[in-house]
């Protein structure tokens, strides 16, 4: 079987089939729509290839507009809004069979002289102490269920929660909506700078709502709630690499109207601020009469 890294590595190797259009694949994988961090990552990609490389991209924004269809290629169309001599802009539009699913406008910036200064990173057990998400799982339940063990096979990255998951309303009591984990691709992605930046916006997507449900209910089992991502933003401090050790800390410091906001911070091991991200999402109850968008 194809290691999962070099898949990614794949799925985020767009084809140029028109100067400022490229075009992604959409693997099929049996789920009702297209993952957003795939999107995110394909659309930064996009927007990389059509600077001169030189400049690394220090922001994103980003909608989600409409749930992507998985097996169908999406369509992604650049604009080049701005070439100036310290920052290069672009907005990118994503398309699935005629229709705009998402869009997001990126900035790049070659980094300058200046001060530093940054709240310290928590502090975490090792990830060498912490199991993995599919031994962890295993360990409750004996074995992974079937589509669990698919989804295992085919994870990008080896995910170790801080915190055991909880799997029952009484673990609950108390518990603030915070999480975090430490993450990694399971093989190496290359030295490609843009790779591994764009890796990490795919990655940012994974679990960051989770935060918002964390006082409400379980992390894994049934949901309460159809949920959506709404938006995307992303601030990128410093170089990195997806493929060594990063801490993905997050937080919901609000939800309500049927939308949750989640904030996240992404460390290297040795506590430098990598990343900072914030996500809005509809958390809409199950059987409620209007479906979700996203």
């Amino acid at each position: 079987m194809t290691n999962p890294a070099d898949h990614l590595i794949d799925l985020l190797d767009l084809e140029q089939i028109e100067l400022n259009i490229f075009r992604g694949r959409s693997p099929d994988e049996s789920l009702q729509r297209v993952f957003g961090g795939q999107v995110a990552g394909q659309a930064l990609v996009a927007a990389g290839r059509t600077t001169d490389g030189l400049r690394p991209v220090h922001s994103l924004h980003a909608y989600f507009l409409r749930p992507g269809r998985p097996g169908v290629p999406i369509v992604y169309q650049v604009e080049r809004v701005r070439d100036g001599r310290s920052f290069t802009t672009r907005r990118v539009v994503a398309v699935q069979q005629g229709r705009t699913i998402f869009n997001l406008t990126a900035s790049f910036h070659q980094p300058e002289p200046g001060f530093e200064q940054q709240l310290p990173m928590p502090v975490v057990p090792e990830p060498e102490k912490l199991p993995n998400l599919a031994d962890e799982v295993r360990e409750r339940l004996g074995t992974l269920p079937e589509a669990w063990e698919r989804m295992a096979r085919r994870m990008a990255f080896d995910i170790r929660y801080v915190d055991r998951l909880r799997w029952s309303h009484e673990e609950l009591v108390g518990v603030e909506p915070r999480s975090a984990v430490w993450m990694r691709a399971v093989g190496p992605l290359g030295d490609d700078p843009l790779v591994h930046t764009c890796a990490v916006a795919y990655a940012s997507d994974m679990m960051l709502l989770d935060a918002v449900r964390v006082p409400i209910e379980p992390l894994w089992g049934s949901r309460g709630f159809d949920i959506a991502s709404l938006d995307h933003a992303m601030w990128f401090h410093r170089p990195l690499r997806a493929d060594e050790w990063f801490l993905y800390e997050q937080e919901s410091p609000v939800a309500t109207g049927g939308r949750g906001l989640a904030r996240g911070q992404i460390f290297d091991r040795e506590g430098r601020l990598l990343v900072s991200v914030m996500q809005e999402g509809l958390f809409r109850p199950r059987g409620a009469d209007q479906p979700a968008t996203g």
